[in-house]
């Protein structure tokens, strides 16, 4: 599938999240969205200059500008429903898609009921990881830094041949 076809396909599938999608047609969609990022920050930069919204906590917050935010909030629904039907393509179920952001909430819910709120939101991180939840820290976040390894894995895997529960390969339904 070439680079055109595959973006138009994706653009085309908005928000649908059954079927199935190729390697080439996935990956295609996934460059057009790294050069277009590039591209739009390049212009808010030089339409809007580098924007610096403040400082939270002695880290510094910036956005790229809004034609990239723009860009990103088009694009979030056909990138997640073309991840969605490339684990499909694998034979899996597009929640696998989700898996590093299940991690993220389960570990930010795991720290916020042990050590209550106030700890996590001000930066206390001795408080946090204190004894036992050292441990269960350290754990989890080897699954933090696991998980995404594990869903490009799969997004990379080959498609599945023949027909799967999720209908027939990509181009042939």
């Amino acid at each position: 599938m070439s680079f055109i076809v595959a973006v138009t396909t994706c653009f085309l599938k908005y928000a649908v999240f059954s079927g199935r999608a190729s390697r080439p047609e996935y990956w295609n969609f996934v460059l057009f969205l790294v050069l277009a990022s590039i591209g739009f920050s390049l212009l808010d930069f030089a339409l809007f200059g580098g924007g610096l919204i403040g400082s939270i906590n002695g880290f510094r917050v910036e956005t790229s500008g809004p034609l990239g935010a723009l860009f990103v909030l088009v694009t979030l629904c056909p990138a997640m429903a073309a991840g969605w039907r490339r684990m499909h393509d694998t034979g899996r179920s597009g929640l696998y898609l989700l898996y590093p952001a299940i991690v993220v909430a389960g570990i930010s819910m795991f720290f916020a009921f042990m050590t209550g709120f106030t700890p996590l939101l001000s930066g206390d991180l001795r408080q946090v990881f204190g004894g036992l939840g050292a441990l269960v820290a350290f754990v989890a976040l080897y699954v933090l830094a696991v998980s995404p390894m594990i869903v490009l894995w799969w997004l990379i895997r080959p498609s599945q041949p023949g027909e799967n529960r999720y209908g027939p390969p990509p181009g042939k339904g």
